[in-house]
C-alpha cells in the first residue's frame, strides 16, 4: 500500500486488473453492484446488526475504502468512515458509486429475518463478499443467542494474515504473455429479443432446491452440478429462440474463482471469465448432448494453462506502457466499449459462487444465503448453505418465460422447487404470478 504525497494520512490503493472495467462500464440496471444475504429462521434486531458489522469490518480492513479518479487511474483510498447498518430501502443491486462519489463501497441492511450485504464489485468478487457476510451474520448469532452455543462458542474457520487478505492476486500471477493465440471467434452469440422493454430496476425471481436433489439429477448424467444447471439454462433460454435465429450459439459468460487454480487467500477481486456454448443448429439438440457439450467445453477451458493464459492477456493492458500513460477518460471509454464487445457475443450470465459454510452450531438459526448481480441482460447466480441451493435470477427484462422455462425443467426432474418473487418472501399466490 502506497502513501499519496498530498494526503499523506491516508493509505491508496491500486484497483485491482478486474476491478477496473467496473467504473466505467456502469449504466442502467449494471450497476457493477451485486447482493448477497442470508435469511434467517428469526426477525433480525438491527442494534446487534450493527455490532456485529462493527466487529466484521476489523477483519476487512479492505473494504473500508472510497474510490477516487487519478490522473490516469481510479484508485481506493482508505477513509474514517464508519459503515451504518440501514433498513433495506433501496432496489436489489441499486446503484452505490458515481463519479465523485465519496460513500464507502458497500452497504449493510436488513429487512425482517433477512441481512443483507451489496457490494461494488470493483471492491471485490463473489468469494470475498461471501467471507464477509459469513462473519457478519457469524458475530451477529454470537450476539443474538450468547447462551445458545455452550461456554466454547463455534469459531470461523482460521483466517489469513491481513497483508494476504488485501493483496493483488493479480499482479502477483502475471506473467508476460509471448505469441499465445486466442480462441478464434465463432458465431456471433444469439441475444435475447422479445422479453419486453428493458426495466428502471431489475427483475429478481429465486428459486430454492435441495441441493441433494440437484446433485442426484447432474450425477444421472454423469456431470456437476454446475454443468447440469448451465444445461438447464441453455435449454430454457433455447426455448424462447425464434427459428430466424437458430444458426446462432447459445452462450453463456461463466465467471470463474481463479483461487483453487492460483493459491490465494485475497478477499480482494480474483477471478476470470470463460463462455461456453451450443449450437443447437450444428447439433442434435437433446439435452443429453447439451450436458455432454458444456462437460468438455468446462473441462476444456477450466485448466491453469488456459486460464493463465486469460489472466495475463487481460492483466498485460496494466503493464503496458501507452496504456498506463493515457488519460483515464480515454482508458474509460476504450474499457467502457470492449465490456459492451463482450457483452454483445453472450446470451447471458450463469456464475456459481458455492458453498457458504458456516459453523454446524449456527446452522439451525439459517435459513439460506443467496446471491443476485446487476446485469443488462439475464444472469443467473448460484450459491448454496446446508442443503438449501439458492438460484437468483435477476433480468434487464419484463418477461420471465426464460426464468418459468428453467424451474419447470428442474421440476419435470423431480426437483422440488420454492420459488420467490421481487421481495424473496411467499405469498398467497407467488408461484402462481411467477407462473410457476
Amino acid at each position: 500500500m502506497a502513501r499519496n504525497k498530498k494526503t499523506a494520512a491516508r493509505a491508496w490503493t491500486r484497483l485491482d486488473n478486474a476491478a477496473k472495467i467496473f467504473p466505467p462500464s456502469n449504466m442502467g440496471t449494471n450497476t457493477s453492484v451485486f447482493r448477497f444475504s442470508c435469511t434467517l429462521k428469526e426477525m433480525v434486531q438491527p442494534e446487534l446488526l450493527q455490532q456485529a458489522l462493527d466487529k466484521a469490518v476489523e477483519k476487512f480492513p479492505a473494504y473500508l475504502v472510497v474510490m477516487k479518479s487519478g490522473a490516469f487511474w481510479y484508485y481506493f483510498e482508505e477513509t474514517g468512515q464508519k459503515p451504518k447498518v440501514v433498513p433495506e430501502t433501496r432496489a436489489v443491486c441499486g446503484p452505490l458509486w458515481e463519479e465523485g462519489s465519496r460513500e464507502l463501497l458497500f452497504e449493510v441492511s436488513w429487512f425482517k429475518e433477512r441481512i443483507n450485504l451489496e457490494m461494488f464489485h470493483a471492491l471485490t468478487d463473489g468469494t470475498g463478499a461471501v467471507a464477509f457476510l459469513k462473519t457478519i451474520v457469524y458475530y451477529y448469532l454470537l450476539a443474538a443467542h450468547p447462551d445458545g452455543f455452550g461456554e466454547t462458542p463455534p469459531v470461523l474457520p482460521e483466517e489469513a494474515s491481513e497483508a494476504a487478505r488485501s493483496s493483488d492476486s493479480f499482479r502477483k500471477y502475471y506473467k508476460p504473455v509471448h505469441g499465445k493465440k486466442g480462441k478464434k471467434g465463432g458465431p456471433r452469440a444469439w441475444n435475447i429479443r422479445g422479453q419486453g422493454a428493458g426495466r428502471e430496476d431489475l427483475l429478481i425471481i429465486e428459486g430454492v432446491a435441495p441441493v441433494k436433489a440437484v446433485l442426484d439429477a447432474a450425477h444421472s448424467f454423469g456431470t456437476t452440478m454446475t454443468v447440469y444447471l448451465t444445461a438447464v439454462f441453455i435449454e430454457a433460454l433455447r426455448k424462447e429462440m425464434p427459428a430466424s435465429a437458430e444458426r446462432r450459439p447459445v452462450v453463456l459468460g461463466v465467471p470463474v474463482n481463479l483461487r483453487p487454480y492460483f493459491p490465494s487467500d485475497t478477499v480482494r477481486n480474483f477471478f476470470g471469465m470463460i463462455d461456453v456454448s451450443y449450437n443447437y443448429h450444428d447439433r442434435n439438440g437433446k439435452f443429453g448432448d447439451v450436458v455432454s457439450e458444456i462437460d468438455r467445453a468446462f473441462k476444456e477451458e477450466l485448466t491453469r494453462e488456459k486460464l493463465e493464459i486469460r489472466m495475463n492477456k487481460l492483466s498485460g493492458l496494466e503493464h503496458n506502457l501507452a496504456a498506463q500513460l493515457a488519460p483515464l477518460p480515454f482508458k474509460n471509454l476504450v474499457l467502457k466499449l470492449a465490456k459492451l464487445s463482450a457483452e454483445r457475443n453472450e446470451t447471458a450470465v450463469i456464475s456459481n459462487v458455492g458453498k457458504a459454510v458456516m459453523p454446524p452450531e449456527m446452522m439451525g438459526y439459517i435459513d439460506r444465503f443467496s446471491a443476485f448481480a446487476s446485469t443488462l441482460k439475464l444472469q443467473l447466480t448460484i450459491l448454496s448453505c446446508g442443503d438449501r441451493l439458492s438460484l437468483g435470477f435477476t433480468s434487464a427484462f419484463q418477461g420471465t418465460e426464460i426464468q418459468k422455462n428453467f424451474f419447470r425443467a428442474l421440476t419435470a426432474a423431480g426437483i422440488p422447487v420454492e420459488i420467490y418473487c421481487n421481495d424473496f418472501y411467499p405469498e398467497e399466490g407467488a408461484e402462481k404470478d411467477a407462473g410457476m
